[in-house]
């Protein structure tokens, strides 16, 4: 398994570039493409830094066809090097304005430089779903001839479908003596279906992306992969599948591009339930609704309430929170939480906490308090937050800085409240407009996170930054209080 694609809009740092190594290399990924060298001075500096970070993994460097990138590749102590070529019409044409025998020359001439100096190389077809089949294999010989260790079949704007996909691959590696990789891109949506189909084939190795990010419309999802080898074909990957959640939130983060909801397995909604009558299933038998355990990937049930829950939402909600209730108090509390609904008001977990412990008569103190907090900011000022809590009967007082004064707050709040959970992560931001005007109700909902569990929780004032206080509070009592 490879992971390795670059992004449009996205310029990792060189910490970003690491946390992510080392949390692939964690998961089991054999193989981490860590940038293109010839990008720029900082881009190697990242390379270099993950390949002395003393990972497993082999490291690698994206490529083209020219000396100058593989000088640039062993400047930054990678184990590999992805040497792409153009192999359709069109790329030779309009790319590099060569013609084929000029391109079989150059790439055969570059991947035996890389070997001599003591690279591992990948020979890449790129666009070789569009390219002539017998050149594909006459510029994959050569490439062999010339000491190749590995070839890639390049699906550059995802024009295969498994069908095909299949075919092509059969055909490969049974005429080829050098095991071949799959290369999928997502513009029609095939690229894990096509992925899957290539390995059904006989591809020996797969290039995959954490959360499905590439170029336009993606690459091949590693989550989604994996996950299929794993549970519909049965297949050992060698991936660690409990951390695939977990490293799907860290790349959102750092690379500020949120997974869309109905992603699957590691979207908001891909275990999440409120239907009453998909609710009413889980509670006879998990399988029901969900096509495995969402902590196969790492990840928690979530039950959503609001106006199209059912009681037995409400029972399967209560029952994973740890609470029992008697037949009239979840109807109570069913009635509340429907009420709730139709006003139409996001029903959060501390919501239904508090609907529960105050029917159930269940009275439990905040362990964290606010006391006060103070906001600087303005357009010639770093927003700067000053904060006082009361954390188990202890006053603290800290202070944060941020992009913006409710980001100041907030890490003012999780510095204050380190002690007992330094490990807090807001997953989710969401604000809302109640009512009109510049004095608007708002309600701000978030998403925290500890140590795998997540919960939602909400703030409504007319203040935007209390309202994100209130938020945030009221989720890390309850992350704290479930420990």
């Amino acid at each position: 398994m490879r992971d390795g694609e670059q992004t449009p809009g996205v310029a990792l740092t060189k910490d970003k570039k690491l946390l992510i190594a080392r949390a692939l290399d964690e998961m089991g990924v054999s193989i981490i493409e860590a940038g293109s060298a010839i990008t720029s001075k900082g881009e190697r500096e990242s390379i270099k830094a993950v390949a002395n970070a003393g990972l497993k993994a082999e490291i690698c460097s994206y490529c083209r066809i020219v000396k100058s990138d593989v000088d640039h590749a062993l400047e930054c102590d990678v184990d590999s090097i992805h040497l792409v070529a153009p192999v359709s019409d069109l790329h030779i044409r309009t790319k590099i304005k060569k013609d084929r025998d000029a391109v079989r020359q150059i790439a055969a001439e570059v991947t035996e430089y890389a070997k001599d100096h003591g690279l591992i190389v990948e020979l890449s077809g790129e666009d070789a779903s569009r390219a002539d089949p017998e050149f594909l294999k006459a510029i994959y010989a050569d490439g062999i001839a010339a000491g190749a260790d590995r070839l890639c079949f390049c699906d550059t704007v995802g024009l295969l479908v498994p069908e095909r996909t299949t075919k092509i691959f059969r055909d490969l590696t049974s005429s080829l003596k050098a095991p071949i990789s799959i290369h999928c891109h997502n513009d029609f949506g095939f690229a894990t279906a096509n992925t899957v189909a290539a390995l059904a084939a006989g591809a020996k190795q797969a290039h995959v992306t954490v959360n499905g990010l590439g170029e336009r419309a993606g690459n091949a999802s590693l989550e989604e992969v994996v996950t299929s080898l794993e549970w519909l074909y049965k297949y050992n990957t060698g991936i660690k599948h409990e951390m695939i959640y977990r490293t799907s939130r860290l790349v959102s983060r750092l690379t500020g591009i949120p997974v869309s909801p109905n992603k699957a397995l590691v979207g908001g909604n891909a275990f999440t339930h409120e239907a009453g009558i998909h609710v009413h299933g889980l509670l006879a038998d998990k399988a029901t609704y969900e096509p495995m355990s969402p902590g196969y990937i790492g990840r928690q049930r979530q039950i959503v309430l609001g106006k199209h829950a059912g009681r037995s939402s409400i029972t399967l909600a209560l029952k994973e929170m740890g609470l029992v209730a008697d037949e009239a108090q979840t109807e109570e509390i069913f009635n509340r939480v429907k009420q709730m609904g139709d006003q139409g008001k996001h029903v959060t977990d501390a919501d239904l906490h508090t609907i529960a412990e105050t029917v159930l008569d269940i009275y439990k103190e905040p362990l964290v308090k606010l006391e006060e907090f103070t906001i600087v900011s303005g357009n010639r000022v770093t927003p700067t937050a000053s904060i006082k809590l009361n954390v188990k009967d202890k006053a603290i007082v800290q202070a944060g800085i941020g992009n913006g004064p409710v980001d100041a707050v907030i890490n003012a709040i999780r510095r204050a409240v380190s002690s007992c959970a330094e490990d807090i992560i807001l997953e989710e931001y969401h604000v809302d407009s109640i009512t009109g005007g510049t004095d608007a109700l708002v309600e701000v909902r978030v998403k925290l996170s500890k140590d795998g569990k997540e919960v939602t929780a909400s703030g409504a004032r007319t203040d935007i930054i209390m309202a994100s206080v209130e938020a945030v509070m009221n989720g890390m009592n309850r992350l704290i209080r479930a420990e």
